[in-house]
C-alpha cells in the first residue's frame, strides 16, 4: 500500500458548471443533470437543458492510509475501482454500474447499493462530505473527510438518493475499506421457504457472509474475510462452488433474469428482514431474492397498486425499474405519506426555489 496522497487538477470544470447553473436559475430554465446516463431508466424522465458532468472527472485526493478518497462526480466508476484496487481497497457499498460510462456521481445521486449492502451499509453511510453546486451557482462544501466531522455532514448524506433534485454533486469524499483477504462463493439447492429459514438462521451467527441471494431453487452465498474463517464456513455450509462473477452480474443487472418477457415489468420490492414469501402468484422463475431476502426482484404484469399494497402490508415498498415508455408505471416510486411529502416539498422549495434541478425526477409535483 502506498503512503502517497493523489492530487489532480485535470478534469475540473466546476466553474463552467456553476456558470450554467447561474444562468439557468436566472432564466428559470430546467436542467437535466447527466453523467454517464446509464441510470436514466431509474425514476421519471426529465425534460430540460443538459448539464453534463462527464467532463468533471478525476481523483482529487486519495490517502490509502486514512482510507479516504475524494473524487469528482463525473469520474467513471471503473476508473475509481481500478485506482482503489491498486491499494487493495474498495467502495464497500458495491455500487451498481449498469454500463462502462457509469459515474460515481450517478451512483451517489441514485443511492443504489450492491449485494454487500445489508452487511456493509448503504451508499450514504460511506459519504463523508461533498462539494455541491447550489441553485445560485455557488460551489459549497459540506462535511469533511473524517467520520467525526459532522458540520454539514447530514446534508451530504441527504444528496445520496436525491437524484440531483436538490443540487449538483461536484465532488464526493468517501470512506473506503480494505478488500477482503479471502473470498469464496457457493450455491446450495433448496426452495424459497427453506432458503429464507436458512438465511434467518445464518444471520444470527457471526459468519463472514457478505452476499446472499436466491433464484429458481438455488441459494447463493458469498463468504469474505480472513482465510481461516472463510475456509471453515465454506466447509460447514457445503454446496457447490460458484463463480465470483455471479455477484457482478446480479449487481449490474447483467444476469439473464433482468430481461423481462413481453408484457412484463421489472420491480424491486424492498422488504423487512425475515419477511415470508408474498402471496403474489408469481412464478419462481420470475423472482430473484437479494440482500438475504430483503430485496425481491420480480418480473410481472401485475399492476402497481397490487404490488404496492402487498409490500405495504409486509412493511416494505415497491419501485418500478421499467421506464414508462417501455410499459412501466408513470410513478415508479411509492407515493409519499402526506406528512413526509410536505417535508419533501419544503426542502425542495428551500434548496431549489425555481425547480431547475431535475424537475419531476422523483415525483411529478417536485
Amino acid at each position: 500500500m502506498t503512503n502517497t496522497v493523489t492530487h489532480t487538477t485535470d478534469g475540473d470544470i466546476a466553474e463552467a458548471l456553476c456558470d450554467q447553473v447561474r444562468e439557468a436559475h436566472a432564466s428559470r430554465t430546467p436542467l437535466r443533470i447527466v453523467g454517464g446516463d446509464t441510470r436514466a431508466f431509474y425514476g421519471r424522465p426529465v425534460e430540460g437543458q443538459a448539464l453534463n458532468l462527464a467532463g468533471h472527472s478525476g481523483i482529487v485526493d486519495y490517502d490509502p492510509v486514512e482510507l479516504v478518497v475524494t473524487v469528482r462526480a463525473g469520474t467513471r466508476l471503473s476508473a475509481l475501482d481500478a485506482e482503489l484496487a491498486k491499494n487493495h481497497q474498495m467502495l464497500a457499498f458495491e455500487p451498481p454500474a449498469f454500463g462502462e460510462a457509469s459515474t460515481i456521481g450517478g451512483a451517489v445521486a441514485t443511492g443504489l447499493s450492491g449485494p454487500r449492502r445489508p452487511w456493509a451499509g448503504a451508499a450514504r453511510d460511506f459519504v463523508l462530505g461533498t462539494r455541491v453546486i447550489t441553485q445560485e451557482g455557488k460551489l459549497l462544501r459540506f462535511g469533511g473527510e473524517v467520520m467525526k466531522n459532522v458540520a454539514g455532514y447530514d446534508f451530504s448524506r441527504l444528496m445520496a438518493g436525491a437524484q440531483g433534485t436538490l443540487g449538483v454533486l461536484a465532488d464526493i469524499s468517501f470512506k473506503v475499506l480494505p478488500l477482503p483477504s479471502a473470498s469464496h462463493s457457493l450455491r446450495l439447492s433448496m426452495g424459497i421457504d427453506d432458503a429464507l429459514k436458512k438465511l434467518a438462521e445464518l444471520g444470527r451467527q457471526p459468519l463472514p457472509i457478505t452476499a446472499a441471494a436466491w433464484h429458481q431453487d438455488e441459494l447463493f452465498i458469498r463468504l469474505e474475510g480472513g482465510h481461516s474463517s472463510v475456509k471453515a464456513t465454506r466447509e460447514r455450509l457445503g454446496g457447490d462452488d460458484l463463480d465470483a462473477s455471479f455477484w457482478q452480474q446480479l449487481r449490474d443487472h447483467q444476469h439473464a433474469f433482468f430481461t423481462p418477457n413481453e408484457g412484463q415489468v421489472l420491480w424491486r420490492l424492498s422488504l423487512p428482514p425475515n419477511t415470508p414469501p408474498l402471496a403474489l402468484g408469481i412464478d419462481d422463475a420470475d423472482m430473484f431474492y437479494d440482500w438475504g431476502g430483503s430485496q425481491l426482484w420480480v418480473k410481472t404484469s401485475l399492476d402497481a397498486d397490487t404490488l404496492r399494497d402487498a409490500c405495504h402490508t409486509a412493511g416494505g415498498h415497491a419501485t418500478c425499474y421499467t421506464p414508462y415508455a417501455q410499459g412501466g408505471t408513470q410513478s415508479p416510486f411509492t407515493p409519499l405519506p402526506s406528512v413526509v411529502e410536505k417535508y419533501h416539498r419544503n426542502l425542495k422549495a428551500e434548496l431549489d426555489a425555481h425547480g431547475i434541478f431535475n424537475p419531476g425526477r422523483l415525483y411529478a409535483a417536485f
